[in-house]
């Protein structure tokens, strides 16, 4: 008799199945290859080697020119920028001779042109230069954006194919278009040039960077967010990361066409954003995850009230009846800062609606789950996560990070209670964002947060050009919050999308 109480040896009814984990000897010869009895072999597919090998070789041949492969990082204007460029310098003191820049900002750009035109070109017959039509027009634009806007800056931040731009000191930049990483045709002059753009970025929100605040958030007009970074923290000199965010407000519709979710996941998320749902969007940096809380702030009754509290203020809510906070950095001293924290308890007295955070990151997690709690149905938040259930862990963790003492179970049921969908959205590896889960959370089982998946992105196949193909699948279950629907009178809508 074993221990599992069943009898050993080759009787009885374990005597038709095989021992399990029981290492044999190995067999040489034709013994080797006979197949035991009542083992099927797979037989292999039609190609298979072919192609296995061929994807092989392919995969091998690419890492040999990444090990191989040399690349120059930094960009040289040559030819007529080159010589624009060259002229500017030379121009440029002397411009400054003559015009008061007080006067100056108070002019549009188009106001300035016409003043410089007759100025530049006396400086120019001063240096004994000569320039065709071209020229001096191309010449008028980079002092322009030299004196009034942020320098080779402008016209990467002019371009709408642009979405990201990344200063890695004077001589590098990187933009991203089309979700891929490329070298810019700008430079600057030196670090000194590149220090006071970053300055001037800043000043505009009430924000500095120097050697005493190497670090620094802020936004454009457009509510690009910018963050800045200067020596001694980044070595090869000031650093400055743009995030662009598109002039015409984004719909869920546009992000079905674009291919970020199926006509059912637009559907349901319209109807989640309608019913006053709470939910928390959940992704990777650069994922698109403000895109995605813009998009389904245009579901929000235009007779709400909505505060939004964020660090920099980024979010573009397209509603009538908005409110956006933003928080404050401490002083020289230290002191003065007020926190998302200090917002959130301050915006309950504000009689909101919905209250949205642009990210939480810290103890601010559990006054927000107070705020869904407590007639505040409908808010929105997003966070760093990869998948909906490290999103929850996430935000467990964030309450335990603060100084607020209960117990992890009490944290999980008030998560469990608060929030109704997590929108989990990524950017793929071809550079393309997608939203790949759409989870409900249900409540706790035992200690444990249930969730129930909706809508899942399943990976299929990949074209030679590296566009990932997939597919959005419904999971076919009955949503648990069809209740919430029902009483706006979406019920069926969303069941149907659902199924």
């Amino acid at each position: 008799m074993s221990a599992f109480g069943r009898k050993t040896g080759l009787g009885g009814a374990t005597a038709a199945r095989p021992s399990f984990g029981v290492a044999r000897p190995m067999k040489t010869g034709e013994a080797a290859t006979a197949v035991p009895a009542g083992f099927v072999e797979a037989s292999p597919l039609p190609g298979a080697n072919d192609d296995m090998g061929g994807k092989h070789a392919d995969a091998m041949s690419r890492l040999a020119e990444r090990i191989n492969g040399v690349v120059d990082n930094t960009y040289q204007a040559e030819g007529f920028e080159a010589s624009v460029h060259k002229i500017k310098e030379q121009v440029l003191p002397r411009l400054l001779e003559r015009v008061d820049p007080e006067a100056a900002a108070t002019l549009t750009k188009d106001e300035l042109s016409e003043e410089f035109r007759p100025i530049i070109m006396e400086v120019l017959a001063e240096l004994k230069v000569t320039l065709n039509r071209r020229e001096q027009f191309a010449l008028e634009k980079v002092l322009i954006d030299e004196l009034l806007g942020f320098g080779p800056l402008e016209e990467l931040l002019n371009d709408p194919d642009v979405s990201d731009i990344m200063v890695n000191g004077p001589e590098q930049t990187y933009i991203e278009k089309k979700g891929k990483l490329q070298l810019a045709p700008i430079r600057f002059r030196d670090e000194s040039h590149l220090f006071q753009i970053a300055q001037r970025i800043v000043n505009q929100v009430g924000r500095r960077v120097d050697q005493t605040t190497p670090l620094a958030d802020a936004r454009l007009k457009d509510g690009s967010r910018v963050n800045v970074i200067v020596p001694p923290l980044s070595l090869r000199g000031t650093a400055i990361s743009i995030r662009k965010f598109s002039e015409k407000p984004i719909t869920l519709d546009m992000l079905r066409d674009f291919g970020s979710m199926s006509d059912k996941m637009c559907t349901a998320l319209k109807i989640a954003g309608a019913c006053r749902m709470n939910i928390v969007i959940s992704g990777g940096t650069g994922s698109g995850k403000t895109t995605m809380l813009n998009a389904l702030s245009k579901m929000i009754d235009p007779g709400e009230r909505v505060l939004t509290i964020e660090d920099a203020a980024e979010l573009r809510l397209q509603q009538p009846h908005w409110l956006p906070l933003e928080t404050r950095p401490p002083n020289l001293e230290g002191q003065g800062a007020i926190t998302i924290g200090d917002l959130v308890k301050n915006a309950l007295r504000m009689r909101p609606d919905r209250i949205i955070l642009g990210e939480i990151r810290g103890a601010e997690c559990f006054d927000l789950l107070a705020a869904m709690n407590t007639g505040h149905d409908g808010s929105m938040c997003t966070l760093h996560a990869n998948s909906p259930r490290e999103c929850l862990g996430r935000m467990e963790n964030m309450i335990l990070m603060g100084d607020i003492k209960i117990p992890k179970e009490a944290i999980s049921r008030q998560i469990a209670e608060s929030v109704d969908l997590i929108v989990q959205v990524k950017r793929l590896r071809d550079g393309s964002r997608r939203t790949t889960n759409i989870t409900e959370v249900i409540g706790m089982e035992g200690d444990v947060i249930v969730t129930q998946e909706l809508f899942k992105f399943e990976y299929l196949d990949e074209t030679e050009e590296g566009k990932i193909i997939g597919e959005f699948r419904p999971s076919g279950l009955r949503p648990y919050t069809l209740e919430k629907a029902r009483q706006f009178g979406f019920d069926q809508a969303f069941l149907e999308a659902c199924l």
